[in-house]
C-alpha cells in the first residue's frame, strides 16, 4: 500500500515543525511521496512566505527595493537549513529568485517560489529525489490545467522513482512559464500525485485534526466529521470550509481514493476520512454532515405576472450574465419571480449595465438588488431520507430572528442554501449548529 503526503504550511513552518513531519514520514513507510506548500506562519504574528514573495512582486512592479522583504525571506529559510544542517545552498537560490522577481519576473513565477524553495530543503531532509513540479504539472495556453497530460507524464515519472518530493501550488504553460493553482492549490498537486501514483490513499496533513460539523471560530467545541462523502466535501468546501481546496477532490475520485485529513501536530488522532460513497443508510442523528458559510454575494430578482408561460425567459435572463462575463451561483425562483445569486466582485462595475439590459430585454414588472448577502450551506447525505429537516432548520433560524433572503435545494438533496444578511452568518450558524447538534 502506496501513500502521498501533503503538508499544509502550518506543518512545515520551521525546523521544529521539519522534524514533525520527518517523524511521520519516516514511521510509516507506506509514504512515498510528499507534496509541501511554502513556509506558514509560526505564530499569529508572523507572514506566511507565499504573502512576503506576492510582497516583494508588488514592490518590483513598482520599482520599490526589494531587499528588506527578501531578507525576511532568506532568514526564514536559513533558519531552516542551518537548525536542520542541511547543504543546499537555499542563499544563492533566494538570490537568483530576487534577480528574476527585481528583472520583471511573472507573479505566478514569484508566488511558487515558496514552495519550490521549502521542496528542495525537504527533499534533502527525507533523503527523497526532488522533483520540480514544472516538470510534471502542466496547464494549458489558457492557464487550465491539463489533468490528462499531467497524469500521464507523472506516472511514468515516479513510476521510476522510489520516494519523492514534489513541491505544491504550481505547475508550468506550454511554454515553460510558470502557472500557478488558486491559494491552496497544493492540495490540488497533492491529489494529482496521489492518481498519478496510484496510490492507496491520499494524506493531508494540516493544523486541525480534521474537518468540523462547522467552524470551529464560529462554534466552539464543534464536533469532528470522521467521514464524509466527496460530493459533502465540494459542498461544504465551496461554501468556505478552508481544511481543504474545492477542487481537489476532483483528481482522486477519477481513481476512488481516499483523503484522509490529518494533524501533523497531533499525528495519532485519525482527522477525517474523505470517501467516494458510504454504504448503508446513515446513523440515526447523522441527517446534517457538516455546516459552512461564505459572505459577498448579492441577488438580482425579477418579477413578472405569468412568467412560467413566457419561453425561452430563463435563458434570455442568464444570457444577459453570460454577454458581461459574469457566473452566477445560485438560481432560486417561483412562478412569476426568478432570483440570481452572483458574487459581488463579479458584477463590481457592471451592475448598472446588467440592471439596464434586464430591464430593456426582460421588461420586468419589478426588479430587485440585493447587496450584502451571505450564503450558508447545511450539508448531509441523510437530509434526503430524513422528514422535517427543513423545518428544523428553517425553525433554528427563525428562533434566532434571523431573516432569509433566497433558499434553493438542490435535486441531489444533499444540501440546503440559505442567504441571508452578511451580520448574520455566524448568529445563523450557531444557530443551526445548536439545533441539530446540541444535547
Amino acid at each position: 500500500m502506496a501513500k502521498v503526503a501533503k503538508f499544509g504550511g502550518s506543518s512545515l513552518a520551521d525546523a521544529a515543525q521539519f522534524q514533525k513531519v520527518a517523524q511521520i514520514v519516516k514511521r510509516d513507510p507506506a509514504i512515498r511521496f510528499v507534496v509541501p506548500s511554502a513556509p506558514g506562519k509560526r505564530d499569529k504574528n508572523d507572514e506566511k512566505v507565499t504573502d512576503l514573495l506576492y510582497k516583494s512582486y508588488a514592490l518590483a512592479c513598482a520599482g520599490q527595493d526589494t531587499g528588506e522583504v527578501f531578507d525576511k525571506i532568506r532568514a526564514r529559510y536559513e533558519d531552516i537549513r542551518s537548525s536542520l544542517n542541511l547543504k543546499t545552498d537555499i542563499i544563492s537560490e533566494i538570490g537568483v529568485i530576487r534577480e528574476r522577481v527585481d528583472a520583471g519576473a511573472t507573479i505566478e513565477y514569484t508566488a511558487s517560489r515558496g514552495e519550490y524553495l521549502n521542496g528542495l530543503l525537504l527533499a534533502e531532509f527525507l533523503g527523497f529525489e526532488f522533483v520540480d513540479a514544472a516538470e510534471v504539472v502542466f496547464f494549458t495556453v489558457e492557464g487550465v490545467l491539463d489533468a490528462e497530460k499531467t497524469n500521464h507524464v507523472m506516472s511514468k515519472k515516479l513510476a521510476k522513482i522510489g520516494h519523492a518530493v514534489i513541491p505544491g501550488f504550481y505547475g508550468s504553460r506550454p511554454d515553460g512559464s510558470i502557472q500557478t493553482f488558486s491559494r491552496g492549490g497544493s492540495d490540488i498537486t497533492g491529489s494529482l500525485v496521489a492518481r498519478a501514483a496510484s496510490v492507496s490513499i491520499y494524506e493531508n496533513w494540516t493544523d486541525v485534526s480534521g474537518f468540523k460539523v462547522a467552524d470551529p471560530r464560529i462554534v466552539e467545541n464543534a464536533k469532528t466529521i470522521r467521514t464524509i462523502t466527496y460530493k459533502e466535501l465540494r459542498e461544504l468546501s465551496y461554501m468556505g470550509a478552508a481544511v481543504l481546496h474545492q477542487d481537489a477532490v476532483f483528481p482522486v475520485q477519477i481513481s476512488g481514493i481516499p483523503i484522509n485529513i490529518r494533524n501533523t501536530n497531533e499525528p495519532d488522532d485519525p482527522g477525517t476520512m474523505i470517501v467516494s460513497h458510504l454504504n448503508g443508510a446513515p446513523a440515526k442523528g447523522d441527517t446534517i454532515t457538516g455546516i459552512a458559510g461564505h459572505k459577498g454575494y448579492c441577488v438580482i430578482t425579477i418579477e413578472k405576472s405569468r412568467m412560467n408561460n413566457e419561453l425561452g425567459i430563463g435563458r434570455r435572463f442568464l444570457e444577459i450574465f453570460e454577454r458581461h462575463n459574469i457566473l452566477f451561483e445560485h438560481l432560486p425562483s417561483g412562478v412569476d419571480t426568478m432570483s440570481v445569486v452572483i458574487a459581488e466582485k463579479a458584477i463590481r462595475g457592471k451592475l448598472e449595465s446588467v440592471m439596464n439590459s434586464i430591464q430593456e430585454e426582460l421588461q420586468p414588472e419589478t426588479m430587485d438588488f440585493i447587496p450584502n448577502v451571505a450564503l450558508l450551506a447545511v450539508v448531509g447525505r441523510g437530509m434526503a431520507r430524513s422528514v422535517g429537516t427543513a423545518a428544523k432548520l428553517f425553525a433554528a433560524l427563525a428562533q434566532a430572528h434571523i431573516n432569509i433572503r433566497t433558499i434553493d435545494q438542490g435535486s441531489s438533496e444533499i444540501s440546503i442554501i440559505v442567504g441571508v444578511d452578511e451580520e448574520n452568518l455566524e448568529r445563523s450558524i450557531s444557530a443551526i449548529y445548536g439545533a441539530f447538534f446540541s444535547a
